[in-house]
């Protein structure tokens, strides 16, 4: 019998996405263990639906930090404590660095909103607008050295609509995050998927495109 999946959850606001994972715990959707919930910011919403899951929960502050490879090592400790499997970044707003990404190598996905490749970075949704793209998403990856640049795992995808705003569009695309989270991370606890390089293996075989979110919650 396979050990329950162990997580650790990195988030720096409202938690929104760790609130999805803990639901679907909840239900008995996912067999997750949630070792650990990591802020960089101290006055994260997401902490207190940490504390009120009974999750142990961190704050690391990037600013208390005068160079940026003392806070990746304070912040890699941390997560190396709860021993877990995944590490998820879950509206973690901080680029990791070596002393995360080398322990963690393949172990490290991010959730980002937008069709990776296309908008690496911030303020996807108003990048999105501005171009005149009808269509946007979100994208779950693998972490590299490269900024939102690390293998694709999965997508969802929604229509740009006529009057959207970035704050319309961010509404909208916020639930079809949290499926996609979810229906991901129980892809991963039936162990289907691996980092192999620079590509994704599902069920040992390469992944020649992003999985699909459905209307239903499967990936294909």
């Amino acid at each position: 019998m396979r050990a329950r999946l162990r997580v650790c959850v990195l988030i720096s606001g409202s938690g929104s996405n760790l609130q999805a994972l803990i639901d679907a715990r909840d239900e008995g959707r996912i067999d997750i263990d949630i070792v650990g919930v990591i802020s960089n910011q101290a006055d994260a919403r997401g902490l207190e639906r940490a504390s009120r899951a009974g999750i142990p929960a961190s704050i690391v502050e990037h600013q208390d930090f005068a160079h940026r490879n003392k806070f990746d090592r304070a912040l890699g400790l941390l997560i190396g404590a709860g021993k877990p499997h995944w590490v998820i970044l879950a509206g973690f707003m901080r680029i990791v660095g070596s002393a995360v990404l080398d322990p963690f190598k393949g172990r490290l996905i991010n959730l980002h909103p937008s069709l990776l490749p296309l908008y690496r970075g911030t303020d996807t949704y108003q990048r999105v607008l501005d171009a005149g793209d009808r269509e946007h998403g979100a994208s779950i990856h693998f972490v590299t050295g490269e900024l939102d640049g690390g293998p694709v795992i999965s997508q969802v995808r929604l229509p740009v609509l006529a009057g959207d705003d970035k704050h319309k569009l961010a509404a909208r695309l916020a639930p079809m995050e949290h499926r996609l989270l979810v229906s991901t991370i129980e892809f991963f606890t039936q162990h289907r998927v691996e980092y192999s390089g620079a590509e994704v293996l599902v069920d040992e075989n390469s992944l020649e495109h992003p999985l699909l979110l459905q209307a239903d919650d499967r990936l294909v």
